[in-house]
């Protein structure tokens, strides 16, 4: 495995492959970190991806790793959804410089943890060429997530730092990625959920809500939509989650 820390444009990010094929075209995944992680913290989902083959790219998000401003915990906390909608949109620069660089067989896999997958489940909803999707305890109700952040926040006494207009105009501009609102976006496409029930940073229930929804369109080809649960589990990927969403990325970008 050969692991390169490279600039592309103004995203620093790790460039993962198997040895020996860095300039190869190859199944690609782009693995997204969680909140107030950084790229570093997925080198094992990159490890045992590239031990099948596969490319990783694990880009820093926003106010993340070397993209680190000085801002506090409370600061970026409050910039939570400006830094998933800049990975969503960075989503589509990585795509297509993987793409101008001949590095990709098919189309992208995507996924993340925590923060990470709830980037993925956004992206899912605006760019239909994502091949496979591996969501280790995200969301894809973004409003509903927004709203219960902003009531959490008050009720710690914060004033946020936003007028009504503008909390209406970024709720209705979180509805454009909200998974609930456009179901019909996933398209029958790989997905594998892995969510622990005791997690209560980023609520069970509403993500298994979501999946028996989308289990619905997913009648004719139920193989490709699966929901790992753990019972005991709360906000920390098992090994098993781990293997099993990189076993996921293999079989489904390699058909």
């Amino acid at each position: 495995m050969k692991v390169e820390k490279q600039m592309w444009e103004h995203i620093p990010l790790l460039h993962i492959t198997p040895d020996q094929h860095e300039h190869s075209a190859l199944p690609t995944v782009v693995f997204f970190h969680g909140h107030m992680s950084a790229k570093e913290h997925n080198l094992h989902y990159a490890y045992q991806l590239a031990q099948r083959g596969l490319r990783v790219i694990l880009p820093d998000a926003l106010f993340h790793g070397e993209r680190s401003e000085a801002l506090d915990t409370v600061e970026i906390s409050l910039r939570f959804w400006e830094i998933v909608l800049t990975s969503i949109e960075e989503l589509a620069f990585l795509h297509a410089e993987l793409h101008k660089r001949d590095l990709v067989v098919g189309e992208l896999g995507v996924g993340g943890t925590s923060m990470g997958g709830i980037t993925t489940m956004g992206a899912m909803i605006v760019y239909p060429w994502i091949q496979a999707a591996a969501v280790m305890m995200g969301a894809g109700n973004y409003v509903e997530l927004a709203q219960a952040q902003m009531t959490q926040y008050e009720s710690r006494g914060f004033e946020l730092p936003v007028s009504k207009k503008e909390k209406e105009h970024m709720l209705t501009t979180l509805a454009l990625f909200d998974s609930v609102q456009h179901q019909d976006k996933f398209n029958k496409r790989p997905i594998y959920f892995w969510h622990g029930e005791q997690d209560t940073t980023v609520p069970f229930e509403p993500t298994y809500r979501l999946y028996k929804d989308l289990k619905k369109q997913y009648e004719s080809v139920p193989e490709k939509i699966v929901f790992h649960r753990e019972r005991e589990a709360g906000h920390a990927v098992s090994r098993t989650g781990m293997l099993n969403a990189t076993q996921w990325f293999a079989k489904h970008l390699s058909e």
